[in-house]
């Protein structure tokens, strides 16, 4: 296979990632057929799942929405993946043209590609790191100079907390992380959950197993735990679509069949 010009050497093309998975939900082209064959397999098992990531990236784009008409300018991203399909910086600017972006990913791959997108963007950085080498990651210049202006920074960590298990501990993580923000800065959550449908839990964990990211789902007692130090926004924690919706009947009869809990908080 010819090496795409954004796939640093190295790079195991054979081997399914969940970030170019992900790309491949959501209709991009940046996936290897490694990606396609382990989604089309999800899919067979889960049909939703490319309509449960869509829903994913519908509540990000809801969320910065909301905190961009309120003032964010700042976003730190983490466990951003490749920021395509209504990245965090567009939808931001289409309501603050000045705000400022950081997306950090540990994916090589995804880092490499993000930077390709972004190397003419003069408000976006890229940054490599691991949310589980929190202090690091809050070392990078990138990072220490978003959050050392002293102004309100939005902490995205949409669909991410799922690949932390419990022994590395995701409320810990969390907790640095909300330490090191500024007064008034908000905390967006969104994480695959054992609710809705337990039925599908147990086969998606076990598929994400095969790839560097396995995945540890939580109810919505756990997730809810994660915005301590945060008020919550209305409506709190719930399903992806019932977030805000901008068409209420867009929530449809179910929409626990999307699976995943999300919400914002407010640095209180």
């Amino acid at each position: 296979m010819r090496r795409p010009n954004w796939v640093p050497a190295g790079t195991d093309l054979d081997k399914p990632n969940a970030a170019r998975v992900y790309d491949y939900y959501l209709g991009g082209s940046h996936n290897f057929e490694a990606d396609r064959e382990m989604a089309r397999k999800a899919i067979a098992l889960w049909p939703e799942l490319p309509t449960i990531m869509r829903a994913n990236r519908a509540f990000l784009r809801r969320a910065v929405q909301y905190l961009a008409e309120a003032g964010f300018t700042r976003f730190l991203d983490i466990g951003s993946g490749i920021p395509t399909f209504g990245p965090v910086h567009e939808v931001a600017r289409s309501i603050r043209p000045e705000a400022r972006v950081v997306y950090v990913d540990r994916d090589p791959v995804a880092v490499a590609h993000s930077r390709l997108l972004l190397k003419a963007d003069p408000l976006s950085r890229v940054v490599e790191a691991d949310l589980r080498a929190v202090d690091d990651l809050l070392g990078r210049p990138e990072v220490a100079e978003l959050i050392g202006a002293g102004e309100p920074v939005a902490l995205m960590l949409v669909a991410v907390l799922h690949f932390i298990s419990d022994a590395e501990d995701p409320y810990k993580l969390v907790a640095v992380l909300r330490d090191a923000l500024p007064p008034g800065s908000a905390l967006v959550i969104s994480h695959a959950s054992l609710e809705g449908r337990p039925d599908q839990a147990g086969p998606h964990q076990d598929l994400y197993k095969r790839t560097s990211t396995p995945l540890t789902m939580r109810n919505r007692e756990a997730i809810t735990a994660l915005f301590d130090g945060f008020e919550l926004v209305d409506p709190g924690v719930v399903y992806l679509p019932e977030w805000r919706p901008e068409n209420p009947e867009s929530v449809g009869p179910h929409p626990e069949r999307m699976t995943g809990l999300a919400g914002v908080g407010l640095l209180s």
